[in-house]
């Protein structure tokens, strides 16, 4: 089953442009259950894992739409992802309401870049989600950079992890994730080198909030989504760009279902933001960069 795009952007309020989903059509996990169990105490608190079912009528009871992914870090933590293609086939099913986005291991080198191509033409994913701490990959580097171009080629959308991650918080060594990897100066190069391809970083990219921002503010391919923090605790200097020069370049996310999409923009409808600039955070910003339009 081909994804095709059946949203009416018209009829929803939002795009969430970051979900996870954390269990396969099998009941297979996304991760690993040490991993797991650090993130639930890092986070404090058991995370749901609903289906792409469950995710779409949740999502349509809201009105808003959902670009929904998993994260394939199958070299790093030895361990298989879902599957990205039952998450396309889902998202198939509620086209009115789930965008999908495909993941591919970096690591994998030729492999994944057969299987991204795999997952456009076949299945018909509207982009790919990236975590380089997790996945273990440095973005900036050139052995990358064929993935990237195949991925150009495709016009899609490209996610990335950024800031400090609850993936492996509090265990010995941090179960080998490294942070710097996520530092978004090193998506820089990538979109430096790659001015047609449009990169997200995800999240406010703490402790590197201030990169963040210069990027995205230099490169006019480089977008922000404001997932996986509460409005409440956004950086003052993030909150200060998105209600002037970023007004065009961030995107609601929640990282359901770690954050609900109701508890953010709760806690959004009390900042300090322009009220012509709301709406192009909740959803006009999103339109243009998925190609909703």
């Amino acid at each position: 089953m081909t994804y095709q795009l059946g949203i009416n952007v018209d009829a929803i309020k939002a795009i969430d442009t970051h979900v996870h989903v954390e269990v396969g059509d099998d009941g297979h996990l996304a991760l690993p259950q040490p991993v797991r169990d650090a993130a639930v105490a890092y986070f404090k608190a058991e995370p749901a894992v609903p289906s792409i079912a469950e995710i779409a009528d949740y999502y349509r009871g809201l009105e808003i739409a959902a670009v929904v992914f998993t994260v394939d870090a199958t070299t790093a933590l030895g361990y298989p992802p879902n599957s990205s293609e039952d998450i396309a086939r889902g998202a198939a099913r509620h086209n009115d309401i789930l965008i999908p986005f495909g993941s591919v291991d970096p690591l994998q080198g030729h492999a994944a870049i057969e299987k991204a191509n795999r997952l456009v033409h076949d299945f018909g994913v509207r982009g790919f989600k990236f975590h380089p701490s997790v996945q273990g990959f440095d973005p900036s580097e050139q052995t990358h950079y064929p993935l990237y171009e195949a991925l150009t080629g495709h016009g899609l959308p490209l996610i990335f992890h950024t800031g400090q991650t609850g993936i492996g918080a509090g265990t010995r060594g941090g179960f080998g994730v490294k942070l710097g990897y996520s530092n978004p100066i090193l998506l820089d190069s990538v979109a430096a080198d790659f001015p047609d391809l449009t990169i997200i970083m995800a999240h406010p990219s703490v402790p590197w909030q201030d990169e963040a921002i210069a990027v995205a503010t230099h490169k006019a391919n480089v977008y922000i989504d404001l997932s996986g923090w509460s409005p409440k605790y956004f950086p003052p200097q993030l909150v200060r760009q998105a209600n002037s020069l970023l007004q065009d370049k961030v995107l609601f996310g929640s990282d359901y279902p770690l954050i609900s999409p109701e508890r953010w923009l709760a806690d959004f409808e009390n900042l300090d933001l322009k009220p012509h600039i709301r709406p192009k955070i909740l959803k006009n910003n999103a339109i243009q960069v998925l190609g909703l339009g």
